[in-house]
Order: structure tokens, then C-alpha cells, then sequence
């Protein structure tokens, strides 16, 4: 950490922050967490965890931030472009074909993007349909920028110009996305760690959100999400993320960081 931290007195915030807001800390990697903990520290200006959690106690707006500081949101449309032109090439019509209504998971969906660049490919390819997209996050903020559909130059650039003039109103310098893909989607706040899964999924996007995890942790998601998917269900995972042993959790490569639920 940027500050001197101790064992015990990590060990104490961690149960702390577990009994307050419902977040596992020993679920993560311990030297990252303890490293953003530390740019916490500095960036409040408190110098130890004890001093800190005095304030975060009283003061359940400060925790929330603190919450979503630690969870990273990173993402953009579309991210790793050519991943998506699988989906919407193969992967997608292959589901499409078994069922006509698909049911999508986007876990850890950030401020929307992925959640709705699968909407806006599933109305590409199915103008006519209504399928069920569930998008979650652990961040209620993240959530709440979600349902706005709100975006900046940064998460558009690969978007392909047909689907931006197509999907995107540009007002002062802000995309607005249409109305007609933000209502194909359902935002809930969920967490991978401690929440039930729904399951009889096609497809589960969980992109860049598991780096972070212990081994342990990650272990018991992908089985999560195994047991989510239905026969010959998808999981999508991200360029930074591998999925070691996959048939050990009963997973089949079929393509990079895209995965097929096997018997």
C-alpha cells in the first residue's frame, strides 16, 4: 500500500466493511485491494485504516464511494471489436436457432456499454423480437449511469459509423442512446460473490471483472455461471481473463474468451 498498513489492522477494516456494506474483501486479490485502499488513504487525506473507517461508519455516502473506487469500471462499445463480430456472425444465429427468444446475462456491466451493444446486435439480427437482457453490477452509481444511456467520445470509438448514426443522438458533445435499445435491457444491482445466480441463460458476458479475484473466488463464479447456462450456453470472458481448465467447470473453447456449456 502507498501507506504502512498493517496485517491486523487490514484484517479488522476488512471485517468491518463485510458486516457494513455486504463486501468481501478476502475475495479479492489482496495486494491490489491493499493498493487501491492506499490511494483511498491518500486521496482523503486520513493515514491509517482505523482513522479512516471512523469516518466511513458515520457516513454511508463515503462508503458507496468507497465501494465503487474499488470495483474497477472500466469499458467501452463493443470492446475487442472482432469478439463481437463473432457473436453477431455465429455465436448469436447458432442460439438463435435452438430459440428465438434468447435470455442474455451482462455480469458486471459497468455503465452499459456491453449490455447494450448486445441489444443493439440482437436488434440487428432480430428487429421483431423482444429478448430478455439482464445486465447487473455490484455499484448502484454504475447502475444508475447505466439507465441513462449517456456516453462519451472515449466509449464510441468502435462503434462502426452505420450502428453510431443508426443508435446515437450526439448533443453537446454527449451520445445519447436511442430509446429503442435502452428498454431492451434490465438493470439490477447484484453481486458475483454472495447473490444467487438466475439461471437457463444463453449467453453470460462477464468481461474484465474477475482479475481482481483470488483463485478461489473465480472458482466458484465460473461454476456459478455454469450452472446459469443452459445446455449449450455461452460464456463470454474478457482479453484479460483465462478460463484454466475449462472442461474441469464444463466449459468448450470455440473461439478466444468465448466458451460453450457442455454436458
Amino acid at each position: 500500500m502507498q501507506k504502512n498498513v498493517q496485517d491486523m489492522e487490514y484484517k479488522v477494516f476488512q471485517d468491518k466493511i463485510m458486516e457494513t456494506c455486504g463486501f468481501d474483501l478476502s475475495c479479492y486479490k489482496e495486494k491490489q485491494i491493499q493498493r487501491r485502499l492506499g490511494a483511498a488513504l491518500v486521496r482523503s487525506g486520513y493515514t491509517s485504516l482505523k482513522e479512516y473507517w471512523v469516518t466511513l461508519e458515520k457516513d454511508p455516502e463515503m462508503r458507496r464511494a468507497l465501494m465503487d473506487f474499488l470495483t474497477i469500471n472500466v469499458s467501452n462499445f463493443f470492446r475487442n471489436a472482432e469478439r463481437f463480430d463473432d457473436l453477431q456472425a455465429r455465436i448469436l444465429p447458432e442460439l438463435l436457432t435452438t430459440r428465438k427468444v434468447l435470455k442474455v446475462w451482462s455480469a458486471g456491466c459497468s455503465a452499459g456499454q456491453e449490455p447494450y451493444s448486445i441489444a443493439i446486435i440482437l436488434k440487428e439480427l432480430t428487429p421483431a423480437t423482444r429478448h430478455y437482457i439482464l445486465a447487473t453490477d455490484v455499484s448502484k452509481a454504475m447502475l444508475q449511469v447505466a439507465k441513462k444511456g449517456v456516453y462519451i467520445e472515449e466509449d464510441m470509438k468502435e462503434v462502426k459509423p452505420l450502428i453510431l448514426s443508426k443508435y446515437f443522438t450526439k448533443e453537446t458533445g454527449k451520445y445519447i442512446l436511442n430509446s429503442s435499445i435502452k428498454e431492451m435491457v434490465q438493470f439490477k444491482a447484484h453481486n458475483l460473490l454472495s447473490d444467487p445466480y438466475e439461471t437457463d441463460f444463453d449467453l453470460i458476458i462477464c468481461r474484465n471483472v474477475m482479475i481482481y479475484f483470488t483463485d478461489e473466488a473465480k472458482s466458484r463464479v465460473f461454476t456459478g455461471f455454469y450452472n446459469s447456462l443452459r445446455p449449450g450456453g455461452v460464456l463470454f470472458i474478457g482479453g484479460t481473463e483465462t478460463l484454466m481448465s475449462a472442461p474441469m467447470y464444463g466449459f468448450k473453447l470455440i473461439a478466444p474468451f468465448l466458451y460453450r456449456k457442455v454436458s
